[in-house]
């Protein structure tokens, strides 16, 4: 009889929710049993009626450890009542009835027979990853539900899942919470953050001497086997090393997804020999994995995820901190056989900035096959199907113009037959655009194998070849010694179609071809200069060591860029011109560009061959029109600010007149002249007449005044002089000019020239009284008013007394207002007494 768990008390409740309706959530803590129990609890169920159960799990080691216990649990082998199929690899039978996949081959089954013939039910197992592939076949399925299949049952499972949010996402669909884990588990943290206690080394080894202490204190402190979660396999290593180094007497066993399958199936295993295990695992181990013996976790507190930067397409993998969901969840692996003991590589205080729950990938991975199996659906928004999450507008847009460029969509966003045979391939679309094309030209074993190069991780194949020239590592895959990633590279290329060996010809010839197939957005162009700085055609500069094989190449196709500020660019291949010619005919054309150029500040014109952002030609743009100069030289003006120009001060002053009449004048409605009025319509009164003008200087010959005068018609101007007149007549008849930078308006004029002046002169409507500044004989400054008769009566006394003294030819009389104005206002000259 089979061992009891807990998920064994709410196997009546799943019966019951599936047997009534059609949709369920199933919270299950770690060690509750759900993998294992549930799909063999559904084997009877009457609304089974003899259809198959898929089973969904995120990983391939997952599905295959989850499918042997099933099987195990049934007395039987994998193959026969219970079977799996991930990619490459299928072990089923027609007395299958439990069938383990990953998540990608449902979205291949529904895209290929919508009504799911056979399909009794659809199991979502461990949904809180939040994988791309889970969220969309998740939302396929319940599409289908909806409007094909009303007998189909989905049950999403998860051991951390957010049970509300997901049941409201299924229609409100009951949910049923199993108990937690039957063994408590002992859980220490760190006094202070390790990042302290290796503050003098370079953070990796820090990294790795924190961990080994934890390790082996571990070790000392608690029984049974240790799993230890870190973020990926070259942490995996450093810490191998460094334990095999302090002699723990110990197994250290490594589990990551690259490894082959028998060295995953060894680590997962007791050992022999009854020696003690540490298991150095990656995130694949917090989930569906029973590791025997494990009674102690070590949580390195860390994860690599991917991120794409939607703007430039390029990917990184970034070690972040786990989320609180994760860190429970590698938790209760210490608790699924016994007590346990959970040891963190943190502080409580840290904890306390963790996040609830991962970011979901559809947020942070590279979407362009979910892009792709959108169109294949034939949804143009994905918030038309029942995603927690849609991808995010910027991610979508840029991998819509991606799979247009390869040909898979057309120019409205439909599927083409092209991307139909994309989608049929089981690959990235770029590297699926790349196979096609290689079958094409009868070259399958090389496409396979640059395929499978191309597909590796990051860095993967660069420990075993050096270098970073492609085609040295498709050189070593080909015919070289097999190391265990060449060995796995070999594999992949002969799952994706290869047969027998690459010809070393081809790829020396093919090659540069087909990638630039794969990564048209990559093709990178050298800038002139010493260091190796080149420009891609999508816009992204990148630099490469100056030491790499390849810094001294024209043309490139980069295949691993290390996103950066500046990418920097680790594997390339060299492509020449003609081949890049041969294959992107209809990509490579003329421009012509008349541009600004503020390092020069001036307009420089151009003719480029491009191909993408970069400039396969580049020379001068002779016979450029006036026109576009113009229109370039006007750019410069809003780059610089209208100050650059040759302002004269009538033109100013005329400016002033207009903003004051606007801000004072009832019913005044002048057209804006202001600097942000100007540079608006900037090409309505100016470009026009920058006709075949390069420099600022050549704009000096232009009448300023005039142009911003024709803003106003004659209609206009009237009404102008009549407001906000550009001079002021004096009682003496002279006109002086009136200056309106202020809030009212001002004239400087001199004292004589307002005598006999009773009432205030004021301009605008309504009136505003003018500020006077009244001058001397010499145009000095003596008072400033805006109330003639209250200065004639009240400080012009005081004023006449200084004014007497300093100009005595002058008349000064005592009272202004019986005084006709006048010009000049001296005494008049008195005969001299000739008679004696």
């Amino acid at each position: 009889m089979a061992e009891p768990l807990p998920i064994d008390e709410v196997i009546p409740d799943i019966r019951r929710a599936l047997a009534e309706g059609t949709r369920l959530v199933l919270a299950a803590p770690p060690g509750a049993g759900k993998t294992t129990r549930v799909p063999l609890a559904l084997l009877d169920a009457d609304w089974r009626d003899d259809g198959r159960l898929l089973m969904l799990e995120p990983r391939r080691i997952a599905a295959r450890s989850a499918a042997e216990r099933l099987a195990q649990n049934l007395g039987e082998t994998v193959g026969h009542t219970v079977g799996y199929r991930i990619r490459g690899e299928t072990k089923t039978s027609k007395a299958t009835r439990i069938e383990v996949i990953t998540e990608g081959i449902l979205t291949r089954m529904i895209q290929s027979d919508p009504d799911l013939p056979g399909v009794a039910a659809i199991l979502f197992d461990e949904v809180h990853e939040r994988s791309i592939h889970s969220d969309l076949g998740l939302a396929l399925s319940l599409e289908i539900q909806g409007a094909l299949r009303e007998d189909l049952r989905l049950m999403a499972m998860s051991a951390t899942v957010d049970v509300t949010t997901f049941s409201r996402l299924m229609h409100d669909c009951p949910v049923v919470e199993s108990q937690g884990q039957i063994f408590p588990i002992e859980t220490h943290w760190l006094e202070r953050p390790w990042q302290d206690k290796g503050s003098r080394l370079p953070r990796r080894a820090a990294f790795t001497r924190a961990a080994s202490d934890l390790i082996l204190r571990a070790t000392r402190e608690a029984e049974g086997d240790v799993l230890v979660f870190l973020p990926g396999a070259g942490e995996i290593r450093d810490l191998e090393a460094s334990l095999k180094e302090a002699d723990t007497g110990c197994r250290i066993a490594p589990l990551f997804g690259a490894m082959a399958l028998n060295d995953q199936r060894a680590a997962l295993s007791p050992d022999p020999n009854g020696a003690r295990r540490i298991v150095l695992a990656t995130s694949i181990a917090e989930t569906s994995l029973t590791v025997p013996g494990v009674r102690i976790v070590v949580d390195c507190g860390l994860a690599r995820r991917p991120f794409t930067d939607p703007a430039t397409g390029m990917g990184r993998l970034e070690t972040v901190p786990v989320s609180i969901a994760e860190a429970d969840q590698r938790r209760g692996r210490a608790g699924r056989l016994g007590p346990g003991t959970c040891f963190r590589m943190w502080t409580r205080g840290q904890e306390g900035a963790l996040d609830r729950y991962p970011l979901p990938e559809i947020h942070t991975a590279d979407i362009t096959a979910l892009a792709l199996e959108l169109a294949q659906w034939g949804v143009a928004d994905p918030e038309d199907l029942a995603f927690l999450d849609p991808p995010r507008p910027s991610a979508l847009r840029a991998a819509l113009a991606l799979l247009t460029d390869l040909g898979a969509l057309d120019p409205l966003g439909r599927i083409t037959p092209h991307g139909m045979a994309l989608a049929r391939e089981p690959l990235h679309p770029r590297l699926a655009h790349l196979m096609i094309r290689a079958r094409d030209r009868s070259l399958s074993t090389e496409g396979a194998l640059i395929a499978a190069v191309l597909g590796a991780r990051p860095g993967q194949l660069q420990r075993d070849v050096p270098g970073g020239d492609l085609r040295t590592m498709l050189e070593r895959c080909a015919s070289g010694p097999a190391s265990p990633t060449i060995h796995a590279i070999r594999d992949e290329a002969r799952r994706i179609g290869g047969k027998g060996r690459a010809n070393p010809s081809n790829l020396a010839d093919e090659a540069p071809a087909l990638v630039a197939l794969a990564y048209p957005d990559r093709v990178a162009l050298r800038r002139p200069g010493d260091q190796p700085r080149f420009l891609l055609a999508n816009g992204r500069g990148a630099t490469m060591a100056p030491d790499h094989p390849l810094a001294g190449e024209r043309l490139i196709v980069a295949t691993d860029l290390e996103d950066a500020r500046e990418a920097r660019i680790r594997a390339a291949i060299p492509i020449s011109e003609s081949t890049l010619r041969a294959e992107y005919p209809d990509q490579i054309h003329w421009t012509e560009r008349a541009d600004w150029s503020p390092r020069h500040r001036r307009v420089e014109a151009r003719r480029r061959e491009v191909f993408g952002a970069i400039a396969l030609k580049d020379e001068l743009w002779r016979d450029a029109p006036p026109d576009r100069l113009g229109a370039a030289l006007a750019d410069g003006i809003r780059d610089l600010g209208l100050d650059a120009l040759n302002w004269s001060a009538a033109a100013q002053r005329f400016r002033r007149r207009v903003a004051w009449a606007n801000e004072v004048a009832e019913g005044a409605q002048f057209p804006d002249l202001s600097d942000q009025g100007l540079m608006d319509t900037l090409d309505d009164w100016l470009t026009p007449y920058l006709s075949g003008m390069r420099t600022i200087d050549a704009t000096s010959k232009l009448n300023l005044l005039d142009l911003v005068k024709s803003r106003l018609d004659w209609a206009d101007l009237q009404t102008l002089d009549q407001i906000a007149p550009e001079a002021f007549e004096t009682p003496a008849g002279a006109k002086r000019p009136v200056d309106y930078a202020g809030a009212v308006p001002r004239v400087s004029v001199r004292i004589q020239e307002m005598y006999g002046t009773a009432q205030h002169p004021c301009l605008g409507n309504p009136p505003v009284p003018i500020l006077f500044d009244l001058l001397s004989p010499a145009d000095r400054p003596v008072q400033t008013t805006a109330d003639l008769p209250a200065f004639w009566s009240g400080s012009y006394a005081d004023v006449r007394k200084d004014l007497r003294i300093r100009y005595p030819k002058h008349d000064w009389p005592e009272n202004p207002l019986e005084t006709a104005p006048n010009l000049r206002s001296r005494k008049p000259r008195v005969a001299k007494d000739t008679k004696n």
